[in-house]
């Protein structure tokens, strides 16, 4: 069974060159294994939490498409599409966010680091805060989940939402699934070893910092005149010169064969002018960036291509997400009043209960569990000082289910625990 792995592509800005070595060279080589079935998305509807210029945000999602597809994205290997071409995201982000309890997007990073600086500024908390941003989080669930992705690449500081993406999951599963798995949990994927390029003082590569490498901007005058103003030492050309540490040598690394960085090593050791270390970068980046540089510009002057290569792929997403949406509704009971569909609404019985057991250990800390109807172990916590403590997080878990920052230790699994929880909030 192939393994399903969805990319999401911010569509503000512009990229540079560390864009292209720590996340678009690897996501499109990663497309290309065996066994995968990859979704890359233009996620224009997140823009608009960022950006409230159109014509800037049009120009800029049309150029980091053209740039992926460059870069050498197979649009008929993937599904490239754009967020906004497939209209069941936004239905799927309604049903979602109708079982997303509010208590847990107050914990989402994005909404608290606004709240952070509008206090800073002596500002009212939600003085900054649109409705776009608080539910970011139930937008990128139904990004996910109306593909089922098994894996998402994402960068550390959007882990957080695919746990919640996956809580999300768990508890429109139980509500609705009777029994069946609607939705696939999703899993983070983070990459310890990506390639952070420094940038032309040496820091990371950042439009923050104002030390980028341009990638396609500019054309090659650009590319020569960024590495021309790469730090380097005040050694000589003759002189023999340390390519530890040096941002030039890692750049050049980032693009040269073994063979390549072996020789670019000892040529400098050697002598070599950072003059003429530069000219050699700029030859080998422009080996490799210049024909894409060239298909960029062909798209850039071709939109209606570009168009046609996203709507086909919009066709794509759609063939996935038009007959899940439709199984969707019904499991929630949007359904033609003539439909044979049915829900076994009454109870003639009163089921066994999942339960909490809170207590003092002898170490004087409270302690609490939950056991499932059977009495099987499903959570264990932490010891807290408070009775008090334990009491609060016992009806947290029954209000809003199981959250990433419990002080808990998983006993059984994740569907198990969650199903449990659920049965707390049911009526």
């Amino acid at each position: 069974m192939s393994q399903r792995v969805l990319t999401g592509i911010t569509t503000t800005g512009t990229l540079h060159l560390g864009n292209y070595v720590g996340a678009i060279r690897p996501a499109i080589e990663a497309s290309r294994t065996a066994g995968v079935e990859s979704f890359f998305f233009m996620a224009d509807f997140h823009a608009l939490i960022k950006c409230d210029e159109p014509d800037r945000l049009a120009h800029s999602s049309r150029a980091i498409a053209a740039t992926w597809l460059a870069a050498g994205l197979d649009p008929e290997r993937v599904t490239f599409y754009r967020q906004s071409d497939v209209p069941e995201i936004p239905e799927l982000t309604w049903l979602l966010t109708c079982v997303t309890a509010k208590g847990q997007m107050n914990r989402a990073h994005a909404y608290k680091a606004a709240v952070d600086a509008a206090v800073a500024a002596g500002e009212e908390p939600d003085a900054n805060v649109t409705m776009g941003l608080f539910s970011y989080p139930v937008l990128m669930a139904a990004d996910i989940l109306m593909f089922n992705a098994h894996k998402v690449p994402v960068g550390k500081d959007q882990v957080q939402h695919i746990e919640m993406a996956r809580d999300v999951a768990q508890r429109f599963n139980h509500l609705f699934g009777r029994g069946q798995a609607l939705f696939t949990l999703p899993e983070a994927v983070t990459d310890a070893e990506m390639e952070l390029l420094p940038g032309l003082d040496g820091r990371k590569m950042s439009k923050s910092y104002d030390n980028v490498i341009p990638l396609f901007e500019g054309g090659g005058a650009a590319l020569k005149d960024a590495v021309a103003r790469i730090v380097t030492d005040s050694k000589l050309p003759g002189e023999p010169k340390d390519p530890q540490g040096q941002a030039l040598v890692t750049i050049y690394d980032a693009f040269a064969t073994t063979e390549q960085r072996a020789a670019f090593r000892a040529a400098l050791r050697g002598g070599l002018g950072w003059g003429e270390a530069k000219q050699q970068l700029v030859n080998l980046i422009e080996g490799q960036i210049g024909p894409m540089r060239e298909r960029y510009a062909h798209l850039m002057a071709h939109p209606e291509q570009l168009e046609a290569t996203l709507q086909a792929g919009a066709a794509k997403a759609r063939a996935i997400a038009v007959p899940f949406l439709k199984q969707l509704r019904e499991a929630c009971g949007l359904r033609p009043y003539t439909s044979t569909a049915t829900t076994a609404t009454a109870k003639t019985e009163k089921t066994a209960m999942p339960v909490f057991k809170q207590y003092r250990e002898a170490d004087g800390k409270f302690y609490f569990k939950l056991l499932s109807a059977g009495g099987d172990l499903l959570l264990q916590s932490s010891g807290f000082e408070q009775g008090r403590e334990a009491g609060q997080w016992v009806a947290r878990l029954k209000r809003e289910g199981l959250v990433a920052d419990a002080p808990v230790q998983r006993e059984a699994s994740d569907a198990a625990i969650a199903a449990a929880l659920a049965a707390f909030q049911e009526d």
